[in-house]
């Protein structure tokens, strides 16, 4: 993909930390979406998909006032491929449709590139919008460990939710960049820091100051 607006994908497997080295590339004057987040407003109560959604499985997919109660679809789609397979179709090019909405924005401003951050971002296709992809990469017990403590689950379903996602492996192979993030606080923005000058390049600007 070439536009005038380089994009970077920001992706990763579970907790490891996507969402912070977003907002370090933010304190640089970079924009950013996050698919999740769009994920969440295509599902809100007056959205198309809702509709769809409760047609489908009718009102136990809805919490009292109205909310999409994503607990109990998930433990619908969990259960059920099919089901898992429907909801994407519903889901994901309204995803996608959106995203492309937000980096129009971007493409207006005047920065230098933006960021589309996504878990997903090589099992939905979202790479196909972006020019470049940044894995963040943490070693697999660090990611369990923060995982339990983050969701408040157990050693063994930490381990579940991380073997559920893309491996390390396939997902470091597509990377066209890679951030390991299992330092401190300034550690991760120095990186940050030098892969901004990189794709500051990208566009012919110069480094921020």
């Amino acid at each position: 993909m070439t536009s005038r607006l380089p994009i970077i994908g920001i992706t990763g497997g579970i907790a490891s930390g996507k969402s912070t080295v977003a907002r370090a590339f933010a304190r640089l004057g970079i924009p950013w979406v996050d698919a999740d987040d769009i994920a969440r407003e295509i599902v809100a109560p007056g959205e198309p998909a809702l509709d769809e959604i409760h047609r489908r499985h009718g009102s136990r997919i809805l919490l009292e006032d109205g909310q999409l109660d994503r607990r109990a679809l998930r433990d619908i789609v969990f259960a059920d491929e099919a089901e898992r397979h429907w909801l994407e179709s519903v889901t994901h090019p309204r995803i996608r449709a959106r995203l492309n909405e937000r980096l129009d924005d971007f493409r207006q401003r005047e920065v230098p590139y933006a960021l589309l951050v996504s878990p997903l971002l090589f099992e939905s296709g979202q790479s196909e919008l972006v020019d470049r992809c940044l894995v963040i990469d943490v070693p697999e017990s660090l990611q369990i460990a923060r995982t339990a403590r983050r969701d408040g689950v157990d050693e063994s379903q930490a381990r579940a939710i991380v073997a559920a996602q893309m491996s390390r492996e396939k997902r470091l192979s597509r990377a066209d960049d890679i951030l390991l993030n299992e330092g401190d606080e300034q550690d991760l923005a120095d990186r940050v820091a030098e892969l901004d000058r990189k794709y500051r390049a990208l566009g012919g600007l110069p480094p921020a100051r």
